[in-house]
């Protein structure tokens, strides 16, 4: 396993800057946000100029890229081209995984899982793998719907956000039976009742959650997804993050 962060953690940032302030606070791996609402790489720039954006995510040479996070705003036949621009723009740059949200609670199961497997399909052909995001309000938040979902889409991963389990109402539950479908995580730190506090004050136990990860033979990333937080130096919350990670691996 490795420690990296998300571009997003500069969410008001161009790309390029957001990968410098990363930089800064010493991170070499990063998770590139693709989001059509926000203000770096955008779903529509990359089906647009595919080409274009490789040039821009291989250009960063001081940083590896080991995931995209992926939000489209397009529905129907236009969302899947983007996504397959975004396959081919993770295949060029070498990276595995691409990371997508899942839809919000009360969507039908079974429209769901059709749309998952036409994306894990699409990524399938260029080699990329595709890990739903946990999330709060999203059919996701259910540890025991993502079983059925992964079941039932042959290659669906999961993007695991800890966080997102222990704020909701699945609070109470081990998360060990998600670990095989794990793909990817993303690491914050929280209270039940706050999703984002200051690094060291919260209930996240993040050794037993590498511990269990090791378990199923996980070698992949630990993505810090921080938020500012009010009276707090942002970038010394990176640095801490960044250094109890990398204790907790040694």
């Amino acid at each position: 396993m490795f420690v990296a962060a998300s571009t997003e953690c500069f969410r008001e940032l161009s790309f390029e800057d957001a990968i410098d302030r990363l930089v800064d606070v010493e991170y070499t791996v990063v998770e590139v946000a693709v989001h059509e609402d926000g203000n770096q790489l955008k779903p529509s720039e990359v089906a647009a100029d595919v080409h274009a954006a490789i040039e821009r995510c291989l250009s960063p040479r001081r940083t590896d890229i080991c995931a995209y996070s992926v939000r489209i705003t397009e529905t129907g036949e236009t969302h899947y081209e983007q996504f397959e621009k975004i396959c081919q723009l993770a295949k060029a740059t070498k990276v595995v995984t691409i990371i997508v949200p899942s839809s919000e609670l009360g969507t039908p199961f079974n429209e769901e899982v059709e749309h998952l497997r036409r994306l894990v399909e699409i990524a399938r052909t260029h080699g990329v793998r595709v890990g739903m995001q946990s999330r709060l309000g999203c059919l996701t938040e259910d540890p025991d719907t993502v079983q059925v979902m992964c079941d039932h889409v042959k290659g669906l991963g999961l993007t695991l956000d800890p966080s997102h389990y222990h704020c909701g109402p699945y609070s109470h539950r081990d998360l060990k039976n998600l670990m095989k479908y794990v793909y990817h995580v993303q690491l914050r730190d929280s209270k039940k009742d706050q999703l984002n506090v200051q690094i060291g004050q919260g209930e996240i136990d993040y050794g037993k959650l590498i511990s269990q990860l090791r378990g199923v033979n996980y070698n992949r990333a630990l993505t810090c997804n921080i938020e500012p937080l009010p009276g707090l130096d942002y970038e010394t919350e990176l640095r801490k993050m960044r250094l109890l990670l990398e204790s907790l691996l040694l």
